[in-house]
């Protein structure tokens, strides 16, 4: 993974683009990238939670993930009728996060981008505002490991944001960023290369919590019940912080 944040500053045209702020009703879709460790929007909400107390008992986020899926596999229009899904009140935000592979041929990439189109268009119409996750790279045992897809990736996104005029979460762009810095530090399951394994998803949420609340990660404690010792959450809090800031204009 050679793309560090030098390479990657300024792929990302389009980021901050005016969400509400303090969403407090988040519908995240998308797939296992987003379900492992105990689920990518559990982290966020504790998140929320410490730094913004007096949100605590008024979020309502609800995670919809298929594993192996591309974006168009997802029940969108059943998703965003929230009583369908027992919420109560429409949702603010809804991310999306495509499969990993949707970026790498053009093939594909045609068909994620009509398919990020067609569901922020939906999203919109709902009073909600779509936002972008920005998958990460491969790493070896993966097959596709030696693609160095970050940019490819990262463009791909941008693009998606820029045609819908929504929010990129540069997750990819943190993964990369912290592998420059910290190539010894895994994000990844050794088994696979692809999904994060508990410091992937803490880095994640990191750069989910800057995107969508902004301010800072300062007095952040939070480690996963102790699942991470408080230096390396300390580390990938200013890998996020570093990647956030940079990527936002």
């Amino acid at each position: 993974m050679r793309f560090g944040l030098s390479i990657l500053f300024g792929v990302l045209l389009v980021l901050s683009v005016g969400l509400q702020a303090a969403p407090q009703r988040i519908l995240f879709v998308g797939n296992s990238y987003l379900y492992y460790n105990d689920s990518l929007h559990n982290h966020v909400k504790r998140m929320v939670e410490v730094l913004q107390p007096e949100l605590k008992g008024k979020l309502t986020y609800k995670s919809s993930t298929i594993g192996g899926a591309r974006l168009s596999h997802h029940p969108i229009d059943h998703l965003l009728a929230h009583e369908n899904i027992g919420v109560a009140e429409p949702f603010e935000v809804v991310l999306l996060q495509g499969g990993s592979f949707e970026t790498i041929s053009d093939k594909n990439r045609r068909a994620f981008l009509a398919t990020a189109k067609t569901f922020s268009d939906k999203i919109k119409k709902a009073g909600a505002k779509p936002v972008f996750y920005m998958t990460h790279d491969y790493v070896p045992p993966h097959r596709r490991a030696d693609g160095d897809y970050t940019q490819v990736i990262a463009q791909t996104y941008a693009q998606a944001g820029k045609q819908n005029k929504a929010l990129v979460i540069p997750v990819g762009l943190a993964f990369a960023e912290s592998y420059k810095q910290r190539p010894e530090l895994s994000l990844h399951m050794s088994f696979d290369g692809s999904h994060p394994n508990i410091n992937g998803t803490y880095l994640a949420a990191c750069v989910v919590y800057l995107s969508l609340y902004g301010g800072t990660l300062a007095g952040l404690e939070y480690t996963y019940f102790g699942e991470l010792d408080l230096a390396t959450a300390k580390y990938l809090q200013g890998i996020a912080q570093t990647v956030v800031g940079a990527n936002h204009i």
